[in-house]
Formats: C-alpha cells, structure tokens, sequence
C-alpha cells in the first residue's frame, strides 16, 4: 500500500507534529505512578519465579506441578516483555534504579542484553520493515516480505516457522552473529568475536534451568526439568506470538532502502505505524504481552513506559482516522491468522510490485529511535 496517496507533504508534516504533541505531553508527566507500576510488575513476576520454583520441587503432584509451571511461566513471561525488553528500552532510566538501567541490565535470556540492543534497539527500530535493512523481516531464516529472493528452502517455511516459535530464545541468542552476511561483508572474526557472550548467556541458562535446580530437588529432580522445560517453551511461544502478530500480519508494509534516504520525523512516523500492527485485548493480556499487543505506538514512541500505550492508543487511531491512514489492530485470531497466510503466501514463489512510502527522498531520524 506504501504512502496513501492522499497525503500530502503538509499532511505528513503535520501529522508528524501530532504524534509528537502527544510524546511530549507524556514524557513530561512522569513519575510516581510510572514508578508503582513496574515496581507491582516487578514484585509478581519475582514472587511468581519463587513460588513456581517451588511448588514444582512438589511436582510428583500433579496439581503442584501445573501450578509451579504457570507461575514459573508467567514469571518469564513477565520478566522477558514487560521488564527485560523495556528495560533495555530505556523506559525506566528515568528512575536511576540500578535494577532497572537499560545499560547494566541482563535479561532472563540466551541473548545478551548488549547484542539484543545492537539488533533490535537500533537496527530493528531505525530500519522497521526496510527489506536488507532490518533483518527482523525473517531473522535471516524466513521469507516475509514480496522483495525478498525466493528460495527453494522457503516451501518448507511453515515448518520453520514453527521450529523458530519452539526454539525462539535460541534464535534471538544468533540474531546479531548475521550468520548469512558472514564471508561476505562481515568476517569470521567479527563473527566470532559475539560468541563468548552468546556462550556465557547459553551456560548460564543451562546451568540454572536444567542442572542447578533440578539437582536442588534431588529425587524430584525430574518433574522440576520437565517443570523448567515447559516454563521456557510457554514463554518461547507465547513471544514468537506476539511478535510475529504485531510485525508480520498481512497487512503490514515492507519499504526498500531507498524510502529511509532524508525521511522526515512525520515520514518516520508513518513508516513505523504502517510496519506495525496491534492487538485488542484485556488489561491482563496487553501487561502478558509487554505492551507489544500496542505495537504501533511501541514503535512511534520506544523509550516511553509501556503501559501509558494503553492511554494513548485511542488518541494515536483517532489521528489515523482523520488522516486516513490504516490502523491496523484486531484480535489474536484475526491477526495471527493474517501471520499465517503471510508465512503461506512468501513461501511461494512469485512477487508483486509494492508501491513506495513516498515518491521524493525523505529528513533526519528521530534521535530516541537509535540504540539505548
């Protein structure tokens, strides 16, 4: 769909001025009631690890191990959307809490925090959806946009996919390596020089999940792996989920390298909200999600604490509507299965002409869409 036709330059300038009328209002009303909410955020999902941990040292009942294993799920669950990734965002620098500065802190996850805010801080958030830009459009391994080559490999693309939701940790941990530009324009070193941090991540999940407390169970030591196990496949898929409903829907725009060249603040901006998509849902749901379920106002505005896109979202889709602009929000169902006939559509091989964000070269990126 590209740029919609209607909109003029003005327009876009103008546009842009709005959304960041709204950023401003925002920003400048920080405080004690940001500060509660993570603190309420951070006291569930440590007391959620606690006692799911120790419930399932309770396992050989079946009730305890259920139990142990929602909770130890929904702790990094909590931990990986709501905390870590906005953390690393920058939302809480604010507070100069040591716990909870984007420049020290290091997630319950395979990738390191250093690595994750090189790929997707700067890379993913600057170059949204530019297909050779930002290698969050198919982490490498998948077809999702028309202007990616078609390979053979890409007819087995749902299996993929679904190994990729399984194992979704492990895939973010190589994200940065960029395995398929090595020998081309980046070299083995470069790429060997990610690997100590990557492996220290690995061991120390490893160490914890699967040796260190199932060996504190002793004769429990099975239901607490399969316990850890489980918690850790609930999280992968529940973040491949959200993810891939908030970028990959099919009707989400992909633009090409030349569309970033001189953008404006207004032409980053509908850059952003035309690669996003959003889900509709309860409260419960958007804090499970990270606020990602708002992924159109996460990319607008990425440093800003996630639960204020709950207030804003009414605001930013009535400047959408006046405009003209797609909104492009559902439910789960409606957007996931826009997700899989996307996945469906890009493992065949054919290719359609795309119409571009604007037809002149564009101004400066927003300085908060760079690397925390």
């Amino acid at each position: 769909m590209g740029k919609p036709t209607h909109l003029t330059d003005a327009d876009i300038a103008e546009f842009g001025r709005e959304l960041d009328a709204i950023r401003d209002e925002q920003m400048s009303d920080i405080g004690e009631r940001d500060a509660g909410y993570i603190h309420k955020v951070l006291r569930t999902q440590r007391s959620s690890e606690v006692a799911g941990r120790a419930l399932l040292m309770a396992g050989i009942l079946p009730p305890a191990w259920l139990a142990g294993t929602a909770l130890l799920s929904l702790s990094k669950i909590l931990e990986n959307m709501e905390i870590g990734h906005n953390v690393m965002h920058g939302q809480w620098d604010w507070m100069n809490d040591p716990a909870l500065d984007s420049g020290t802190y290091e997630w319950d996850n395979t990738c390191p925090s250093s690595q994750w805010k090189h790929s997707h801080n700067y890379v993913h958030h600057t170059f949204t959806n530019i297909v050779d830009l930002d290698r969050d459009v198919g982490y490498g391994i998948l077809r999702m946009a028309e202007d990616q080559p078609w390979k053979k490999r890409f007819l087995l693309q749902p299996l993929t996919a679904a190994v990729l939701a399984a194992w979704f940790q492990w895939g973010v941990a190589l994200h940065d390596l960029e395995i398929e530009r090595i020998g081309k324009d980046k070299s083995l070193k470069e790429a060997a020089a990610l690997l100590p941090p990557i492996w220290g991540k690995v061991r120390k999940q490893l160490l914890k999940d699967y040796i260190l407390f199932p060996a504190l169970a002793g004769p429990m030591a099975p239901f607490v792996l399969t316990g850890n196990y489980s918690a850790n496949l609930t999280r992968n898929l529940w973040t491949f989920l959200i993810i891939f409903c908030g970028h990959f829907t099919d009707e989400v725009e992909m633009f090409d390298e030349a569309e970033a060249i001189d953008e404006t603040r207004g032409q980053w901006y509908l850059r952003q909200l035309l690669g996003s998509s959003n889900l509709t849902g309860s409260v419960p749901f958007h804090i499970l999600s990270g606020h990602l379920s708002y992924q159109i106002e996460h990319h607008l505005f990425p440093d800003m604490p996630s639960h204020r896109y709950r207030d804003i979202a009414p605001r930013v889709q009535a400047i959408c509507e006046r405009y003209g602009i797609n909104y492009n929000t559902g439910p789960l169902t409606k957007q996931f299965g826009g997700v899989v006939k996307r996945i469906l559509r890009m493992s065949l091989p054919h290719r359609r002409k795309r119409n571009t964000l604007a037809e002149q070269p564009f101004a400066d990126l927003p300085v908060y869409a760079e690397a925390a």
